[in-house]
């Protein structure tokens, strides 16, 4: 992992100070309310609907685990014992009392930690696949390129008043787990026929009130120019992007706008001053960014372990915990495991202290001290032995995260909604709740196989319900709250936007117009095929019309950010 150096630990320690005497002068009546709102959430606190919200940078979900213990302290310290897990990587505190963040704050800078930039309009929290280093598909380890991306973007004096916020998401594996085509810069790291590094730029991705695919606007980038080119997409948007109208203000509506022929070509003008300039990286600079993501001290393992396959054969819980929860290793006798977070009646993300500290000492016994999160807000271990996995599960268990789940049904995403966002139109967590509890059945999940299903409490899209197999939508009907669906929504490198099937839902009738959705794909499946296979060969129709039943399903409700 990346470890500060004395300039990075002086860059946030005079954040910390600075942001200590702000808070100073706002409770003492020298700020107003309004001088001190940009302030406060350039240091990731937001006033939500019963208390501040302090969000926290976890830069391409990587922890140690005395980071993690930091959590768990603060959250016992200042919060009221847990903390939530995003779809950004990052981790929020959910009830801190505003006078207390510029202490949080100076903890956090002791373990090299922060809230710099996870919010306001400047470039966030760049995030990255949760196996990355560890993937069997893996091309390139893209961790080291989060840092440079990271290192160039924060308190970048150009980009700290962007027309809105801006996402870079980057990938390194065949499969793409970091979502990269729906971000405002979404990038592949490749591999060349001669066996050279270099990237795949998409822009003008996004989801919120206008969702959409990226487009490919540099299908080949060399390494040293990473940053000069960056430099170039975000000077075009930051000079044509819309201030005018925030709803429109996003790259992806320019990049629409103009049409991605004629955004490239922009982006190439702008290049052109900027190439081979100051910001180009050297081999050196590549060099010392990569040498803090070397591989850890593993074994010398022959893989398929003795004792490992012999506790697969006698314990068929053990057996699935396996089948949904440990992902392939490059490195024979190792795997990569998820942590989930979504055992039932449990919020959808969210952790105690005491989980925390448990998840801790997981990782220093079992994984080189080291945690990742993972966008669909799950925690992981990424380099386990084999040998350790029974024993693993069983700690697991204990702290209540061995559901064996992932990729399935009750695997959802979902933001934390009416129940604490002020932008919220909607509760999501009792959505998410009925649905846990509705198919509780763990065979039956077994089952069905793999089905998304992401919850967002308003338009801002938080949950990424355009891009779940199944999208709830939480909308405001008459001042009461409702829902709205999406179907045949996906993520990864063929990424679509899912379809608004038709009127939306009041909360008591959810769980049955789940159940009715996947009764619709049983009825129509075919062998093992998957929920989002099935949806593309039948249509949206045999689903609307079992939704709709007794009931006009007329036309669909336009969305409305909220």
């Amino acid at each position: 992992m990346y470890i500060y150096d004395e300039y990075d630990q002086k860059i946030v320690d005079q954040r910390v100070a600075q942001y200590r005497d702000q808070t100073r002068r706002y409770l003492a009546g020298e700020l107003t309310d309004d001088e001190f709102r940009p302030l406060r959430l350039q240091n990731g606190l937001y006033i939500q609907r019963h208390a501040p919200m302090f969000r926290v940078a976890i830069p391409y979900g990587n922890l140690r685990s005395d980071q993690v213990r930091k959590l768990a302290e603060l959250s016992r310290k200042y919060d009221h014992s847990y903390v939530h897990f995003t779809t950004r990587q990052n981790v929020q505190f959910n009830w801190p009392a505003l006078e207390n963040v510029p202490e949080m704050l100076a903890e956090l800078a002791s373990v090299q930690m922060h809230a710099i930039q996870t919010s306001g309009n400047c470039i966030r929290n760049t995030t990255s696949d949760q196996f990355a280093g560890v993937a069997y598909d893996e091309i390139v380890d893209p961790r080291p390129w989060c840092e440079i991306i990271r290192q160039w973007s924060t308190f970048h004096p150009e980009f700290a008043h962007l027309p809105r916020k801006f996402k870079i998401a980057v990938n390194g594996a065949k499969e793409d787990r970091a979502a990269v085509l729906v971000h405002d810069i979404g990038i592949n790291v490749k591999l060349n026929a001669e066996g050279q590094v270099g990237f795949e730029i998409y822009v003008g991705g996004g989801l919120g009130r206008t969702p959409m695919i990226g487009d490919l606007i540099k299908p080949w980038l060399e390494p040293a120019h990473l940053l000069t080119y960056l430099d170039s997409v975000l000077r075009v948007y930051n000079r044509y992007g819309r201030r005018d109208n925030k709803y429109k203000a996003r790259i992806k509506i320019l990049v629409k706008a103009m049409t991605p022929e004629v955004f490239a070509a922009k982006v190439d003008q702008e290049w052109a001053f900027l190439k081979n300039g100051p910001q180009t990286l050297t081999d050196e600079e590549i060099a010392r960014n990569h040498r803090f993501f070397t591989a850890p001290a593993y074994e010398s393992l022959p893989g398929d372990d003795p004792s490992f396959l012999a506790a697969l054969e006698a314990n068929p819980a053990f057996s699935r915990w396996v089948d949904r929860n440990v992902f392939a290793h490059k490195v024979p006798g190792y795997a990569a495991v998820t942590l989930s977070l979504k055992q039932h009646g449990v919020p959808p993300g969210d952790a105690t202290d005491v989980q925390l500290d448990a998840v801790a000492d997981l990782a220093d016994r079992f994984s080189f001290g080291e945690v990742r999160v993972s966008h669909g807000q799950n925690l992981i271990l990424a380099d386990v032995k084999e040998s350790d996995l029974f024993a693993l599960w069983e700690e697991a268990k204990r702290i209540g995260f061995a559901t064996p789940n992932i990729g399935l049904l009750t695997d959802l995403i979902c933001c934390p909604g009416g129940d604490f966002c002020s932008l919220a139109n909607a509760k999501s967590l009792p959505v998410a709740k009925s649905v846990q509890e509705r198919f509780d059945d763990l065979d039956f999940l077994f089952d069905l196989g793999e089905i998304d299903i992401n919850i967002s409490g308003c338009i801002n899209a938080c949950g990424h319900h355009h891009i779940g197999h199944i999208g709830i939508l939480g909308v405001d009907k008459n001042n009461a709250e409702f829902y709205q669906i999406t179907l045949g929504g996906r993520q990864g490198v063929d990424a679509q936007i899912g379809k608004v099937i038709g009127p939306s839902f009041a909360q008591e009738e959810m769980a049955d117009v789940m159940s009715k959705i996947i009764q619709v794909f049983v009825d129509n499946r075919e062998g093992d095929e998957r929920f989002i296979d099935t949806f593309d060969r039948i249509g949206v129709d045999p689903f609307k019309n079992k939704v709709y039943e007794g009931r006009p399903a007329g036309r669909a409700k336009k969305e409305v950010e909220a």
